[in-house]
């Protein structure tokens, strides 16, 4: 059976209806090329009895982009034999685009990547008017570029600057954005009138060509060598850099195959963007995102890390308890997904003031457009605020997300449990405290679990399901139910002193303050991060916890390693957290003084004292980059590792979609795991081993990674 099903009707109208056998959706592997050939070689032969093509699709989407398996599995001797697979599928599609028929793409669902491709290929595109219908070339965020022909159709379609952002960052449009737009034509109400309306442009036009095979075309908006389009190049590169800090060769790419194709013919121009996308399918940072971003995510996403033994739940009625900027979040989260939330607090006062939160996040996405006033009315009388615990009776789910401390969150499990229907589940928001030690204060320990978000709950996507000792397989089954029901991202730990995203994030912070009591110059330590591919460096994130929080968590985790008979280790940071504290007052961002000077107007700055007070100049001199670089990546890899080590960690995919998800660890690694897996694990281990015995024991390998250096095995 073909890919793609030939229809040529008594109008003299050719139907291509692509419907890859086997699968839900359309991708473009050796399946699809195939088909493509066929059918390129049935046009041929009947082209004197075809008056238009229209191409369409037989799924629910049009087209979901390239088979990223193959793709994954392409090595570097293999990529003179890619191209010239590329350029064979790309011959196709430029013979039916240059047939000199109208041919009319009729995109009856989501196309993405290769599938827009297929449509910008045509020189008509109507699609129907549906808003959950999604357009663009995603192919950047998984660290490749647009190999059908999206670097050079797009930019002569709308124009080099309006096709930038979604090449270069993947931006997504509706029908009604592509229409205003100009990547698509016309919409259409129906799969009829869609169908109606590609016969009526063929029977209008009854010869087509693409505006850049025609004598005289100009780029919408200026060539590159145009005097305005000019000095925007000029300094496109620098204002690219910026962003991606030489981490991410994609967009570079993208650039440089969009301009330099731009200042050739198209079909030379197809050619030089085959060869920037063969170099970055075959490069590690897009085997990085690709494995990580693509197989790994959609591993959790179809329960990979859920107990199959129970029927899937639907949550109606949750409590959270503490209205502040996580449980406000929280109840947002939940009510936005058409749950009943009910927000307590000590007052009705400070509760009102978290349902506030949701209603100022509303009202933007009514302003912006994104919403009705309607829907905006409807989720927010989904959230009742509240002061009494009688307001809790009949929930399913409660979550606790007061503050950190151990003997209060006991007194709010007591004050909520019994209110909750017949084993329904009690989570904690903690992000340090142990699940095991927290559950001692509920009534029913197998229902009790860790569900620790991430701050502003609102824009962050990952959930840490944290598992106590006691925590029945049924509990961690429900609780990730109610976090894939929330659209979150679950990756499920067993229980540890700050888990796993905050033992990592940890590590993260505390080397960056290590180096200033170092003396290494704290704009230093700051590009550092970045420069890694951290989203900020570790002082300004500092600033954003604040260091009376950092504080307050290690004290709590000391007195409770202590109690229980051990030795807490001091960690270099401790003593500058302290001095900044106690001694200069500087405790973060929320009070307007940290690491950095917050100005009332203006950008925030590094204190200018710091530098008096702890850099040693000939230390801030003498050390070189790429060793501040890896103590920042190396720390955090090594501490996942122990993660894994101590079973904490359950699956190399929640270790690296947790490390990028939940605290930002370079996304062109893949992960903190795949960071060591690309490094090469006996290679990284050597590294590890240098950077302990320069900067301390800390960075020593852990027994399983020199299990795996032993025989230089990745982790999996």
């Amino acid at each position: 059976m073909s890919a793609i099903n030939y229809e040529l009707g008594t109008d003299q109208i050719l139907t291509l209806t692509i419907d890859m056998p086997g699968q839900s959706a359309n991708t473009m592997n050796a399946d699809f090329r195939q088909g493509l050939s066929e059918t390129v070689k049935r046009v041929k032969a009947d082209l004197d009895s075809i008056r238009g093509i229209i191409v369409t699709s037989a799924k629910k989407t049009f087209f979901a982009g390239g088979d990223l398996k193959e793709l994954h599995g392409v090595t570097a001797d293999q990529a003179g034999q890619f191209e010239a697979m590329v350029n064979g599928l790309k011959a196709d599609m430029r013979f039916l685009e240059t047939t000199g028929k109208p041919l009319v793409a009729a995109i009856n669902g989501s196309a993405l990547g290769g599938g827009l491709e297929i449509a910008l290929a045509c020189h008509h595109r109507i699609v129907l008017d549906d808003e959950r219908i999604q357009l663009g070339l995603p192919e950047v965020t998984l660290g490749l570029l647009p190999g059908g022909g999206g670097t050079q159709r797009l930019p002569r379609m709308i124009g080099l600057e309006a096709a930038f952002p979604y090449l270069m960052e993947g931006k997504k449009a509706n029908p009604a954005a592509a229409l205003k737009a100009g990547i698509v034509d016309a919409l259409a109400s129906s799969p009829e009138d869609m169908l109606e309306k590609a016969r009526a442009f063929i029977d209008a036009h009854p010869k087509s060509q693409q505006p850049w095979d025609q004598k005289g075309f100009k780029f919408p908006g200026g060539a590159p060598h145009h005097p305005a389009m000019a000095q925007k190049l000029a300094i496109a590169p620098a204002m690219l850099k910026q962003k991606t800090r030489g981490c991410y060769p994609a967009p570079e790419r993208i650039l440089s195959a969009a301009v330099e194709g731009a200042q050739v013919d198209f079909d030379n121009g197809s050619l030089i963007e085959t060869r920037y996308f063969a170099e970055l399918v075959t490069g590690q940072v897009a085997k990085n995102m690709t494995g990580t971003f693509w197989f790994q995510l959609n591993a959790i996403k179809a329960g990979g890390s859920r107990p199959d033994t129970f029927p899937r739940e639907t949550f109606r009625k949750v409590g959270v308890l503490g209205a502040g900027m996580m449980g406000a979040g929280i109840a947002y989260a939940t009510a936005v997904r058409d749950v009943d939330v009910v927000l307590k607090d000590v007052s009705a006062e400070n509760a009102e003031k978290g349902k506030a939160y949701s209603e100022n996040l509303l009202a933007k996405k009514v302003s912006r457009g994104r919403m009705t006033e309607a829907r905006k009315t409807d989720i927010l009388e989904r959230i009742t605020p509240t002061e009494s615990a009688d307001d809790l009776e009949g929930c399913d789910l409660i979550i606790e997300a007061v503050f950190e401390d151990s003997s209060l969150k006991g007194k709010v499990t007591q004050e909520a449990e019994p209110r909750m229907v017949t084993n329904g589940i009690f989570a904690s928001n903690t992000s340090t405290i142990p699940i095991t030690q927290l559950a001692e204060a509920s009534g029913k320990p197998e229902n009790f679990i860790g569900l620790h978000f991430f701050s502003p709950v609102d824009k962050m996507q990952l959930v840490e399901i944290i598992v106590g000792a006691k925590t029945s397989d049924e509990t961690l089954a429900r609780a990730f139910d109610y976090v894939q029901q929330i659209g979150k991202i679950p990756i499920v730990v067993n229980d540890s002193r700050g888990f796993f995203t905050s033992r990592v994030f940890g590590t993260f912070v505390n080397e960056g303050i290590a180096m200033l009591g170092e003396g290494i110059h704290p704009a230093s330590i700051e590009n550092a991060g970045l420069l890694s591919g951290m989203p900020v460096g570790p002082l300004a994130i500092s600033d954003e916890v604040s260091m009376t929080l950092m504080q307050h968590i290690r004290d709590q985790s000391k007195r409770d390693t202590e109690a229980a008979g051990g030795t807490w280790n001091a960690h270099p940071a401790e003593a500058i957290i302290d001095t900044m504290v106690d001694e200069f007052g500087r405790k973060g961002k929320a009070t307007g003084a940290g690491f950095y000077e917050y100005p009332e107007k203006g950008r925030k700055y590094l204190w200018p004292e710091l530098e008096r007070r702890f850099v040693d100049s000939d230390k801030a001199r003498s050390i070189a980059l790429q060793d501040l670089k890896d103590r920042i990546l190396f720390i955090q890899a090594i501490e996942t590792v122990r993660c894994l080590e101590e079973g904490v960690l359950r699956t190399v995919e929640d270790a690296n979609v947790g490390s990028i998800f939940g605290i930002g660890y370079a996304p062109w690694t893949g992960g903190a795991i795949q960071f060591i897996n690309q490094y090469g694990v006996r290679s990284f281990t050597e590294r590890a081993r240098e950077l302990a015995a320069q900067y301390g024991e800390r960075f020593t390998p852990p027994d399983l990674l020199l299990e795996h250096a032993e025989s230089n095995k990745p982790f999996a």
